[in-house]
Protein backbone atom coordinates (compact mmCIF):
# COMPACT_ATOMS: atom_id res chain seq x y z
CA UNK A 1 0.00 0.00 0.00
CA UNK A 2 2.88 2.40 0.88
CA UNK A 3 4.54 1.68 -2.48
CA UNK A 4 1.32 2.40 -4.34
CA UNK A 5 0.90 5.72 -2.54
CA UNK A 6 4.45 6.74 -3.43
CA UNK A 7 3.86 5.85 -7.06
CA UNK A 8 0.54 7.74 -7.17
CA UNK A 9 1.95 10.90 -5.57
CA UNK A 10 3.74 12.24 -8.71
CA UNK A 11 0.62 11.67 -10.80
CA UNK A 12 -1.51 13.54 -8.28
CA UNK A 13 0.94 16.43 -8.20
CA UNK A 14 1.04 16.55 -11.98
CA UNK A 15 -2.77 16.65 -12.08
CA UNK A 16 -2.91 19.44 -9.53
CA UNK A 17 -0.34 21.51 -11.42
CA UNK A 18 -1.98 20.99 -14.82
CA UNK A 19 -3.23 24.00 -16.80
CA UNK A 20 -6.72 25.20 -15.75
CA UNK A 21 -8.28 24.48 -19.13
CA UNK A 22 -7.97 21.83 -21.79
CA UNK A 23 -9.76 21.16 -25.09
CA UNK A 24 -12.06 18.70 -23.28
CA UNK A 25 -13.11 20.77 -20.23
CA UNK A 26 -16.72 22.00 -20.07
CA UNK A 27 -16.85 25.69 -19.25
CA UNK A 28 -19.10 26.55 -16.28
CA UNK A 29 -20.45 29.88 -17.60
CA UNK A 30 -20.45 30.89 -21.25
CA UNK A 31 -21.62 34.21 -22.70
CA UNK A 32 -22.36 34.26 -26.43
CA UNK A 33 -22.93 37.48 -28.36
CA UNK A 34 -24.62 37.45 -31.75
CA UNK A 35 -26.00 39.83 -34.39
CA UNK A 36 -28.44 38.84 -37.12
CA UNK A 37 -29.17 41.15 -40.05
CA UNK A 38 -30.84 40.48 -43.43
CA UNK A 39 -29.31 42.43 -46.29
CA UNK A 40 -30.65 41.94 -49.80
CA UNK A 41 -30.32 38.27 -50.75
CA UNK A 42 -28.17 37.31 -47.76
CA UNK A 43 -28.57 36.97 -44.03
CA UNK A 44 -25.51 37.84 -41.97
CA UNK A 45 -24.87 36.18 -38.61
CA UNK A 46 -22.08 37.53 -36.42
CA UNK A 47 -21.13 35.40 -33.42
CA UNK A 48 -18.61 35.87 -30.62
CA UNK A 49 -17.94 33.04 -28.19
CA UNK A 50 -15.08 32.06 -25.86
CA UNK A 51 -12.64 29.80 -27.64
CA UNK A 52 -12.34 27.62 -24.53
CA UNK A 53 -16.04 26.66 -24.90
CA UNK A 54 -15.38 25.13 -28.35
CA UNK A 55 -14.03 21.78 -27.21
CA UNK A 56 -12.64 18.70 -28.99
CA UNK A 57 -10.61 20.83 -31.38
CA UNK A 58 -6.80 20.91 -31.29
CA UNK A 59 -5.59 24.51 -31.49
CA UNK A 60 -1.94 25.07 -32.46
CA UNK A 61 0.10 26.62 -29.67
CA UNK A 62 3.59 27.98 -29.22
CA UNK A 63 5.66 28.67 -26.14
CA UNK A 64 3.83 27.80 -22.90
CA UNK A 65 0.18 27.74 -24.10
CA UNK A 66 0.04 30.75 -26.41
CA UNK A 67 -2.24 30.40 -29.43
CA UNK A 68 -0.22 30.21 -32.64
CA UNK A 69 -2.22 32.69 -34.72
CA UNK A 70 -0.22 32.01 -37.89
CA UNK A 71 -1.39 28.37 -37.99
CA UNK A 72 -4.78 28.68 -36.28
CA UNK A 73 -7.09 29.50 -39.22
CA UNK A 74 -7.92 25.86 -40.08
CA UNK A 75 -8.73 24.87 -36.51
CA UNK A 76 -10.77 28.05 -35.97
CA UNK A 77 -12.92 27.29 -39.02
CA UNK A 78 -13.32 23.71 -37.83
CA UNK A 79 -14.51 24.92 -34.43
CA UNK A 80 -16.89 27.44 -36.05
CA UNK A 81 -18.45 24.69 -38.20
CA UNK A 82 -18.66 22.13 -35.40
CA UNK A 83 -19.98 24.29 -32.56
CA UNK A 84 -21.79 27.18 -34.25
CA UNK A 85 -22.88 26.47 -37.82
CA UNK A 86 -24.05 22.93 -37.03
CA UNK A 87 -25.87 24.04 -33.86
CA UNK A 88 -27.74 27.08 -35.19
CA UNK A 89 -30.97 26.61 -37.15
CA UNK A 90 -32.29 29.59 -39.11
CA UNK A 91 -35.68 29.80 -40.80
CA UNK A 92 -37.14 32.12 -43.41
CA UNK A 93 -40.96 32.07 -43.32
CA UNK A 94 -40.82 28.64 -41.59
CA UNK A 95 -38.44 27.23 -44.24
CA UNK A 96 -35.07 26.20 -42.87
CA UNK A 97 -32.14 27.91 -44.53
CA UNK A 98 -29.29 26.03 -46.14
CA UNK A 99 -25.90 25.63 -44.49
CA UNK A 100 -24.05 28.95 -44.16
CA UNK A 101 -20.79 30.08 -45.65
CA UNK A 102 -18.03 31.14 -43.31
CA UNK A 103 -16.92 34.55 -44.56
CA UNK A 104 -14.38 35.40 -41.90
CA UNK A 105 -12.98 34.12 -38.61
CA UNK A 106 -10.61 35.87 -36.29
CA UNK A 107 -9.34 35.76 -32.72
CA UNK A 108 -9.99 38.69 -30.41
CA UNK A 109 -8.67 39.73 -27.05
CA UNK A 110 -11.02 39.43 -24.04
CA UNK A 111 -10.83 43.21 -23.61
CA UNK A 112 -12.20 43.92 -27.11
CA UNK A 113 -15.51 45.87 -27.10
CA UNK A 114 -16.36 45.90 -30.79
CA UNK A 115 -19.51 43.77 -30.34
CA UNK A 116 -21.37 46.68 -28.80
CA UNK A 117 -22.95 47.56 -32.16
CA UNK A 118 -23.50 45.70 -35.43
CA UNK A 119 -21.42 48.00 -37.64
CA UNK A 120 -18.49 47.91 -35.23
CA UNK A 121 -18.65 44.13 -34.96
CA UNK A 122 -18.80 43.68 -38.75
CA UNK A 123 -15.85 46.01 -39.30
CA UNK A 124 -13.88 44.22 -36.59
CA UNK A 125 -14.49 40.68 -37.92
CA UNK A 126 -13.73 41.58 -41.53
CA UNK A 127 -10.81 43.84 -40.60
CA UNK A 128 -7.13 42.96 -40.16
CA UNK A 129 -6.48 40.10 -37.70
CA UNK A 130 -4.26 40.23 -34.64
CA UNK A 131 -0.52 40.19 -35.34
CA UNK A 132 0.96 36.70 -35.44
CA UNK A 133 3.29 37.48 -32.54
CA UNK A 134 0.44 38.38 -30.18
CA UNK A 135 0.85 36.47 -26.92
CA UNK A 136 -2.61 35.26 -25.89
CA UNK A 137 -3.50 32.09 -24.07
CA UNK A 138 -5.80 29.96 -26.19
CA UNK A 139 -8.14 29.42 -23.22
CA UNK A 140 -8.61 33.20 -22.86
CA UNK A 141 -9.15 34.06 -26.53
CA UNK A 142 -12.48 35.00 -28.11
CA UNK A 143 -13.55 33.61 -31.48
CA UNK A 144 -15.44 35.96 -33.83
CA UNK A 145 -17.16 34.47 -36.88
CA UNK A 146 -19.16 35.94 -39.75
CA UNK A 147 -21.64 33.61 -41.48
CA UNK A 148 -23.76 34.32 -44.54
CA UNK A 149 -27.00 32.51 -45.43
CA UNK A 150 -28.73 32.80 -48.81
CA UNK A 151 -32.30 34.14 -48.46
CA UNK A 152 -35.15 35.07 -50.80
CA UNK A 153 -35.84 38.58 -49.48
CA UNK A 154 -34.70 40.71 -46.60
CA UNK A 155 -38.32 41.50 -45.66
CA UNK A 156 -39.14 37.88 -44.82
CA UNK A 157 -39.95 36.77 -41.28
CA UNK A 158 -37.00 35.02 -39.67
CA UNK A 159 -36.70 32.59 -36.79
CA UNK A 160 -33.69 31.13 -35.04
CA UNK A 161 -32.97 28.15 -32.84
CA UNK A 162 -29.61 28.86 -31.17
CA UNK A 163 -28.35 25.49 -29.96
CA UNK A 164 -25.53 26.82 -27.81
CA UNK A 165 -26.55 24.95 -24.66
CA UNK A 166 -23.75 22.40 -25.13
CA UNK A 167 -21.05 25.04 -24.89
CA UNK A 168 -21.14 25.17 -21.08
CA UNK A 169 -23.01 24.32 -17.92
CA UNK A 170 -24.82 27.66 -18.09
CA UNK A 171 -25.03 29.49 -21.41
CA UNK A 172 -26.49 32.95 -21.94
CA UNK A 173 -26.91 34.22 -25.50
CA UNK A 174 -27.27 37.95 -26.14
CA UNK A 175 -28.87 38.09 -29.59
CA UNK A 176 -29.64 41.34 -31.41
CA UNK A 177 -31.77 41.29 -34.54
CA UNK A 178 -31.33 44.24 -36.90
CA UNK A 179 -34.37 44.35 -39.25
CA UNK A 180 -34.21 46.15 -42.60
CA UNK A 181 -36.37 49.02 -41.39
CA UNK A 182 -33.89 49.98 -38.69
CA UNK A 183 -33.92 49.60 -34.95
CA UNK A 184 -32.60 46.69 -32.91
CA UNK A 185 -34.55 43.95 -31.14
CA UNK A 186 -32.56 42.50 -28.27
CA UNK A 187 -33.01 38.99 -26.86
CA UNK A 188 -31.40 37.41 -23.81
CA UNK A 189 -31.69 33.63 -24.09
CA UNK A 190 -30.64 31.08 -21.48
CA UNK A 191 -29.66 27.55 -22.37
CA UNK A 192 -31.70 26.13 -25.24
CA UNK A 193 -34.70 28.46 -25.72
CA UNK A 194 -36.15 26.50 -28.61
CA UNK A 195 -37.40 28.26 -31.72
CA UNK A 196 -37.35 32.05 -31.31
CA UNK A 197 -39.44 34.03 -33.78
CA UNK A 198 -37.64 37.31 -34.31
CA UNK A 199 -40.66 39.06 -35.82
CA UNK A 200 -43.70 36.97 -34.84
CA UNK A 201 -47.16 37.44 -36.28
CA UNK A 202 -49.86 38.44 -33.84
CA UNK A 203 -51.38 34.95 -33.63
CA UNK A 204 -47.96 33.38 -33.03
CA UNK A 205 -47.25 35.78 -30.19
CA UNK A 206 -50.75 35.26 -28.79
CA UNK A 207 -50.43 31.47 -28.81
CA UNK A 208 -47.04 31.61 -27.09
CA UNK A 209 -48.26 33.91 -24.32
CA UNK A 210 -51.46 31.95 -23.73
CA UNK A 211 -49.26 28.96 -22.99
CA UNK A 212 -46.99 31.04 -20.76
CA UNK A 213 -49.93 32.32 -18.71
CA UNK A 214 -51.44 28.85 -18.39
CA UNK A 215 -48.16 27.35 -17.16
CA UNK A 216 -47.45 30.26 -14.82
CA UNK A 217 -50.67 29.90 -12.85
CA UNK A 218 -50.03 26.16 -12.44
CA UNK A 219 -46.43 26.70 -11.31
CA UNK A 220 -47.18 29.50 -8.83
CA UNK A 221 -47.83 28.00 -5.40
CA UNK A 222 -48.83 31.34 -3.90
CA UNK A 223 -51.46 31.97 -6.60
CA UNK A 224 -52.82 28.45 -6.17
CA UNK A 225 -53.19 28.89 -2.40
CA UNK A 226 -54.93 32.22 -2.95
CA UNK A 227 -57.41 30.56 -5.31
CA UNK A 228 -57.96 27.82 -2.76
CA UNK A 229 -58.85 30.44 -0.14
CA UNK A 230 -61.34 31.94 -2.57
CA UNK A 231 -62.98 28.60 -3.30
CA UNK A 232 -63.33 27.14 0.22
CA UNK A 233 -66.44 29.12 1.28
CA UNK A 234 -67.89 29.46 -2.26
CA UNK A 235 -68.31 26.35 -4.35
CA UNK A 236 -71.28 27.36 -6.45
CA UNK A 237 -70.88 28.62 -9.98
CA UNK A 238 -72.30 32.13 -9.75
CA UNK A 239 -70.39 33.35 -6.67
CA UNK A 240 -67.22 31.82 -8.09
CA UNK A 241 -67.67 33.53 -11.46
CA UNK A 242 -68.11 36.89 -9.74
CA UNK A 243 -65.05 36.49 -7.50
CA UNK A 244 -62.72 35.08 -10.15
CA UNK A 245 -63.76 37.68 -12.72
CA UNK A 246 -63.03 40.48 -10.25
CA UNK A 247 -59.62 38.95 -9.50
CA UNK A 248 -58.82 38.62 -13.22
CA UNK A 249 -59.89 42.17 -14.05
CA UNK A 250 -57.74 43.56 -11.24
CA UNK A 251 -54.54 41.72 -12.06
CA UNK A 252 -55.03 42.58 -15.75
CA UNK A 253 -54.95 46.30 -14.89
CA UNK A 254 -51.68 46.22 -12.96
CA UNK A 255 -50.08 43.71 -15.32
CA UNK A 256 -50.67 45.95 -18.35
CA UNK A 257 -49.67 49.06 -16.41
CA UNK A 258 -46.43 47.43 -15.29
CA UNK A 259 -45.61 46.21 -18.81
CA UNK A 260 -45.92 49.78 -20.11
CA UNK A 261 -43.44 51.07 -17.53
CA UNK A 262 -45.86 52.46 -14.93
CA UNK A 263 -44.59 50.28 -12.06
CA UNK A 264 -41.74 51.38 -9.76
CA UNK A 265 -38.36 50.06 -10.89
CA UNK A 266 -36.73 50.19 -7.43
CA UNK A 267 -35.02 47.08 -6.10
CA UNK A 268 -37.33 46.94 -3.08
CA UNK A 269 -40.51 46.74 -5.16
CA UNK A 270 -40.45 42.99 -6.08
CA UNK A 271 -39.84 41.90 -2.44
CA UNK A 272 -42.65 44.22 -1.35
CA UNK A 273 -45.08 42.69 -3.84
CA UNK A 274 -44.09 39.14 -2.88
CA UNK A 275 -44.65 39.99 0.80
CA UNK A 276 -48.06 41.48 0.05
CA UNK A 277 -49.05 38.40 -1.94
CA UNK A 278 -48.22 36.20 1.06
CA UNK A 279 -50.16 38.64 3.29
CA UNK A 280 -53.18 38.33 0.99
CA UNK A 281 -53.15 34.55 1.48
CA UNK A 282 -53.00 34.97 5.27
CA UNK A 283 -55.86 37.46 5.25
CA UNK A 284 -58.14 35.37 3.06
CA UNK A 285 -57.47 32.23 5.10
CA UNK A 286 -58.14 34.01 8.42
CA UNK A 287 -61.33 35.50 7.03
CA UNK A 288 -62.51 32.00 6.15
CA UNK A 289 -61.82 30.94 9.76
CA UNK A 290 -63.53 33.92 11.43
CA UNK A 291 -66.42 34.63 9.06
CA UNK A 292 -68.66 31.65 8.18
CA UNK A 293 -70.08 33.26 5.04
CA UNK A 294 -67.88 36.13 3.82
CA UNK A 295 -69.80 38.85 2.03
CA UNK A 296 -68.53 41.05 -0.78
CA UNK A 297 -65.65 38.66 -1.36
CA UNK A 298 -65.37 39.98 -4.91
CA UNK A 299 -64.21 43.36 -3.59
CA UNK A 300 -61.41 41.75 -1.57
CA UNK A 301 -60.47 39.62 -4.58
CA UNK A 302 -60.32 42.75 -6.73
CA UNK A 303 -58.08 44.59 -4.25
CA UNK A 304 -55.66 41.70 -3.88
CA UNK A 305 -55.78 41.04 -7.61
CA UNK A 306 -54.09 44.40 -8.15
CA UNK A 307 -51.16 43.13 -6.08
CA UNK A 308 -51.02 39.76 -7.81
CA UNK A 309 -50.88 41.52 -11.17
CA UNK A 310 -47.48 42.92 -10.26
CA UNK A 311 -46.37 39.41 -9.39
CA UNK A 312 -47.43 38.25 -12.84
CA UNK A 313 -45.49 41.13 -14.40
CA UNK A 314 -42.25 39.93 -12.76
CA UNK A 315 -42.66 36.58 -14.49
CA UNK A 316 -43.23 38.36 -17.82
CA UNK A 317 -40.15 40.57 -17.77
CA UNK A 318 -37.91 38.04 -19.47
CA UNK A 319 -40.57 36.76 -21.86
CA UNK A 320 -41.87 40.06 -23.25
CA UNK A 321 -38.86 40.00 -25.57
CA UNK A 322 -40.74 37.36 -27.59
CA UNK A 323 -43.74 39.63 -28.15
CA UNK A 324 -42.18 41.47 -31.07
CA UNK A 325 -44.36 44.43 -31.99
CA UNK A 326 -47.47 42.88 -30.42
CA UNK A 327 -47.04 43.93 -26.80
CA UNK A 328 -50.70 44.53 -25.95
CA UNK A 329 -51.81 41.37 -27.76
CA UNK A 330 -49.25 39.35 -25.84
CA UNK A 331 -50.34 40.81 -22.50
CA UNK A 332 -54.00 40.08 -23.16
CA UNK A 333 -53.11 36.58 -24.33
CA UNK A 334 -51.12 36.01 -21.14
CA UNK A 335 -54.22 36.99 -19.16
CA UNK A 336 -56.29 34.56 -21.20
CA UNK A 337 -53.82 31.81 -20.35
CA UNK A 338 -53.97 32.75 -16.66
CA UNK A 339 -57.76 32.66 -16.78
CA UNK A 340 -57.77 29.24 -18.43
CA UNK A 341 -55.36 27.99 -15.77
CA UNK A 342 -57.60 29.38 -13.04
CA UNK A 343 -60.64 27.66 -14.51
CA UNK A 344 -58.75 24.38 -14.59
CA UNK A 345 -57.65 24.81 -10.97
CA UNK A 346 -61.18 25.70 -9.87
CA UNK A 347 -62.51 22.71 -11.77
CA UNK A 348 -60.21 20.51 -9.66
CA UNK A 349 -60.62 22.30 -6.33
CA UNK A 350 -64.42 22.37 -6.23
CA UNK A 351 -65.02 18.60 -6.65
CA UNK A 352 -62.14 17.84 -4.28
CA UNK A 353 -63.62 20.09 -1.58
CA UNK A 354 -67.10 18.64 -2.09
CA UNK A 355 -65.67 15.16 -1.66
CA UNK A 356 -63.76 16.23 1.47
CA UNK A 357 -66.77 17.86 3.11
CA UNK A 358 -68.91 14.77 2.65
CA UNK A 359 -67.06 13.06 5.47
CA UNK A 360 -66.23 16.14 7.53
CA UNK A 361 -68.59 18.90 8.75
CA UNK A 362 -68.20 21.77 6.35
CA UNK A 363 -67.50 24.41 8.98
CA UNK A 364 -64.91 22.23 10.69
CA UNK A 365 -63.23 21.36 7.42
CA UNK A 366 -63.20 25.03 6.38
CA UNK A 367 -61.49 26.08 9.63
CA UNK A 368 -58.88 23.31 9.56
CA UNK A 369 -58.04 23.74 5.87
CA UNK A 370 -57.91 27.54 6.09
CA UNK A 371 -55.70 27.35 9.19
CA UNK A 372 -53.20 25.17 7.31
CA UNK A 373 -53.17 27.64 4.43
CA UNK A 374 -52.75 30.56 6.84
CA UNK A 375 -49.81 28.79 8.49
CA UNK A 376 -48.06 28.33 5.14
CA UNK A 377 -48.78 31.91 4.06
CA UNK A 378 -47.51 33.24 7.40
CA UNK A 379 -44.15 31.53 6.94
CA UNK A 380 -43.89 32.92 3.40
CA UNK A 381 -44.77 36.39 4.66
CA UNK A 382 -42.10 36.26 7.38
CA UNK A 383 -39.39 35.01 4.99
CA UNK A 384 -40.20 37.61 2.34
CA UNK A 385 -40.55 40.30 4.99
CA UNK A 386 -37.01 39.55 6.17
CA UNK A 387 -35.72 40.16 2.66
CA UNK A 388 -37.78 43.33 2.40
CA UNK A 389 -36.33 44.72 5.65
CA UNK A 390 -32.86 44.64 4.13
CA UNK A 391 -33.78 47.59 1.93
CA UNK A 392 -33.78 51.19 3.06
CA UNK A 393 -36.72 53.34 1.99
CA UNK A 394 -35.70 56.99 1.62
CA UNK A 395 -38.40 59.62 1.49
CA UNK A 396 -39.28 60.41 -2.13
CA UNK A 397 -38.05 63.72 -3.45
CA UNK A 398 -40.67 66.03 -4.86
CA UNK A 399 -39.85 66.35 -8.54
CA UNK A 400 -41.53 66.49 -11.92
CA UNK A 401 -40.81 62.81 -12.56
CA UNK A 402 -42.33 61.83 -9.21
CA UNK A 403 -45.43 63.91 -9.86
CA UNK A 404 -45.79 62.40 -13.34
CA UNK A 405 -45.54 58.88 -11.91
CA UNK A 406 -48.09 59.70 -9.20
CA UNK A 407 -50.45 61.11 -11.85
CA UNK A 408 -50.18 57.95 -13.95
CA UNK A 409 -50.97 55.73 -10.98
CA UNK A 410 -53.86 58.00 -10.02
CA UNK A 411 -55.26 57.41 -13.50
CA UNK A 412 -54.85 53.65 -13.02
CA UNK A 413 -56.68 53.89 -9.68
CA UNK A 414 -59.52 55.84 -11.32
CA UNK A 415 -59.85 53.19 -14.03
CA UNK A 416 -59.88 50.41 -11.42
CA UNK A 417 -62.53 52.23 -9.37
CA UNK A 418 -64.61 52.80 -12.49
CA UNK A 419 -64.54 49.13 -13.40
CA UNK A 420 -65.56 48.19 -9.86
CA UNK A 421 -68.44 50.69 -9.96
CA UNK A 422 -69.51 49.41 -13.37
CA UNK A 423 -69.63 45.88 -12.05
CA UNK A 424 -71.50 46.92 -8.93
CA UNK A 425 -74.01 49.28 -10.53
CA UNK A 426 -74.85 47.54 -13.77
CA UNK A 427 -73.67 43.95 -14.07
CA UNK A 428 -74.68 42.65 -10.65
CA UNK A 429 -78.29 43.96 -10.89
CA UNK A 430 -78.52 42.41 -14.35
CA UNK A 431 -77.47 39.04 -12.90
CA UNK A 432 -80.05 39.36 -10.13
CA UNK A 433 -82.77 40.22 -12.66
CA UNK A 434 -81.82 37.16 -14.69
CA UNK A 435 -81.99 34.96 -11.61
CA UNK A 436 -85.42 36.38 -10.80
CA UNK A 437 -86.66 35.70 -14.33
CA UNK A 438 -85.37 32.15 -14.23
CA UNK A 439 -87.14 31.60 -10.93
CA UNK A 440 -84.02 30.70 -8.95
CA UNK A 441 -84.70 31.01 -5.18
CA UNK A 442 -87.73 33.21 -5.87
CA UNK A 443 -88.87 34.88 -2.66
CA UNK A 444 -90.72 38.11 -1.97
CA UNK A 445 -87.56 39.67 -0.57
CA UNK A 446 -85.56 38.70 -3.66
CA UNK A 447 -88.25 40.03 -5.98
CA UNK A 448 -88.29 43.33 -4.14
CA UNK A 449 -84.49 43.55 -4.26
CA UNK A 450 -84.52 42.73 -7.99
CA UNK A 451 -87.11 45.45 -8.59
CA UNK A 452 -85.01 48.02 -6.71
CA UNK A 453 -81.82 46.97 -8.54
CA UNK A 454 -83.61 47.17 -11.87
CA UNK A 455 -84.79 50.69 -11.10
CA UNK A 456 -81.29 51.75 -10.05
CA UNK A 457 -79.80 50.25 -13.20
CA UNK A 458 -82.27 52.10 -15.37
CA UNK A 459 -81.42 55.36 -13.60
CA UNK A 460 -77.68 54.68 -14.07
CA UNK A 461 -78.21 53.99 -17.77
Amino acid sequence: MRTRLLLALPAALAFGLAPPASPHDIAPDVAVQAFLKPEGQRLRLLVRTPLAALRDVVYPTRGPVYLDLARADKSLREAANLWIADEVELYEDDDRLAAPRIVAVRVSLPSDRSFGAYDDALAHVTGPPLPDDTEIYWSQAMLDVLFEYPIRAEGSRFSIHPGFARLGLRVVTALRFVPPGGGVRAFELEGDPGLVRLDPRWHQAALRFVGLGFRHILDGNDHLLFLLCLVIPFRRLRPLVLVVTAFTAAHSITLIASAFGLAPDALWFPPLVETLIAASIVYMALENVVVPRPRRRWMIAFAFGLVHGFGFSFALRQTLQFAGSHLLTSLLSFNVGVELGQLLVLGLFVPALDLLFRGVPERTGTIVLSALVAHTGWHWMMERGDRLRQFRFPWPQLSAAMLASATRWLMVAVVATGLAWLWRAMLMPAMRRRRAVWGLHRTPQLEERARIDSARAEEAE
